[in-house]
């Protein structure tokens, strides 16, 4: 094997150009916008089959959409395969690493582990998801959730996008199978441990000065959609104190999320309303319908529900007061989830074997790993992100950041395979 400043070096180039090659799938405007269950996020999936085909790993595309490679053994076979990948769909105008950095790590470590004849006695699984954000649909992971059983083929009619299309529909239109998600359901006893590299989409490394991130626990969300139904009149003919405006009771609403979260501050409460519609949306008449979304975060799923429920009773007291309907639709509810110490004892020692520092940190994003830490040991590696900015054109890592980062899962891989 290659020392770390000689593998560093070469993987910067070729990981550099890769990210380029995906970013390149994109619709048109600032960053990337490549949405779950869409001919874009098919295209990448496609790219991801092409390269692991170059390297002789023949591929899969289950009926979730999730595409899965495999390296066989090459000394005395173990059961139980080592699993890394990550997703390669983006949110609307996102950015280029998010997801990808583990597409692309994962591709680097099959190049490596292929050329070389170091022992590996597990099957190393190289896997794309599709549909882990939610930024469509509302719920996340989708492609993990379906391999791990916590999503069925029922549940994918229930959930829509914007325009009223089902996850179901979204999937077949790109040739998938959604009738038959349960299909890909992944077993358990198939799985020795996974690990995911990921970009931190945070500053603790930054501010730290560390290159590797250790995740302990990965924070739950929750997400809420709340519609309001007031009456919509004209601005000029309606007095100030017999309005029911939706939109003003949403604004109420919004600022109390926000002390919500502010209150809780020496915890990891973060609440978000990231998305919100105004109906007839016209300078001239009062709104009388607004819909807005509520994303609440915890590393403790008790204070997730506490928060919850104290987001719910707030736009409900709101809205009481100021004579305007509500309605609140849970879109998903997803707990944190505490990652194998074994896996990250197993990347502690790689990153110091490598010489290169790292630190325990929770994940306040959520992850594939999340889901796939249900089925078996998994774990997840931070690299640093600049200035932390995530779901953002802005968004970046060095090649030397994600390089170092690929040699910590290369070396983790090898080390959780050579265990008894």
């Amino acid at each position: 094997m290659p020392t770390h400043a000689t593998f560093r070096t070469l993987q910067a180039t070729w990981l550099e150009n890769a990210l380029r090659q995906y970013a390149a799938l994109s619709e048109p405007g600032p960053g990337v916008s490549r949405l779950a269950y869409t001919r874009l996020e098919r295209q990448a999936h496609e790219l991801f089959a092409g390269q692991l085909a170059e390297l002789g790993i023949a591929s899969y595309t289950d009926a979730a959409g999730n595409t899965i490679g495999e390296l066989p053994p090459n000394a005395e076979p173990r059961p139980g395969a080592i699993g890394t990948g990550s997703h390669l769909d983006s949110v609307p105008h996102g950015g280029a690493y998010d997801g990808v950095v583990g597409v692309v790590g994962a591709l680097a470590v099959a190049t490596a582990a292929g050329a070389h004849d170091r022992p590996r006695h597990h099957p190393w699984r190289f896997v794309a998801f599709a549909a882990e954000e939610g930024a469509r649909f509302g719920q996340a992971c989708n492609g993990s959730r379906i391999v791990a059983g916590l999503t069925g083929a029922a549940d994918l009619h229930q959930l829509t996008d914007s325009t009223g299309t089902t996850i179901a529909a979204a999937m077949a239109e790109c040739g998938l199978a959604p009738h038959d998600a349960e299909a890909a359901r992944w077993d358990a006893r198939d799985w020795s441990a996974f690990v995911e590299l990921h970009i931190e989409q945070g500053t603790v490394l930054q501010d730290r000065r560390v290159p590797i991130g250790l995740v302990d626990t990965v924070s739950g969300s929750t997400r809420l959609r709340v519609s309001l139904t007031g009456v919509a009149s004209h601005t000029g003919g309606t007095p100030m104190d017999g309005r029911h405006d939706a939109l003003a009771t949403a604004a109420e609403c919004v600022l109390g999320c926000e002390r919500l979260a502010l209150a809780a501050a020496e915890v990891n409460t973060r609440i978000t309303v990231g998305s919100l519609t105004v109906e007839p949306g016209a300078i001239t008449i009062i709104p009388g319908r607004v819909v807005f979304t509520v994303d609440v975060r915890e590393t403790d799923h008790g204070r997730q529900r506490t928060a919850t429920d104290a987001v719910s009773g707030h736009c409900r007291a709101v809205a009481g007061r100021r004579g305007v309907d509500i309605e609140i639709e849970e879109l998903a509810d997803t707990p944190p989830v505490d990652l194998s110490s074994e896996v990250r004892s197993a990347a502690g020692d790689a990153a110091a074997g490598l010489g290169l520092d790292a630190v325990v940190i929770p994940s306040g994003a959520s992850h594939d790993t999340q889901q796939i830490s249900r089925l078996t040991e998994a774990g997840i590696v931070f690299v640093p992100s600049h200035g932390g900015l995530s779901h953002s054109p802005d968004e970046f890592s060095t090649a030397e950041q994600i390089a170092d980062g690929t040699a910590v899962l290369l070396e983790t891989m090898y080390r959780l395979d050579a265990r008894r």
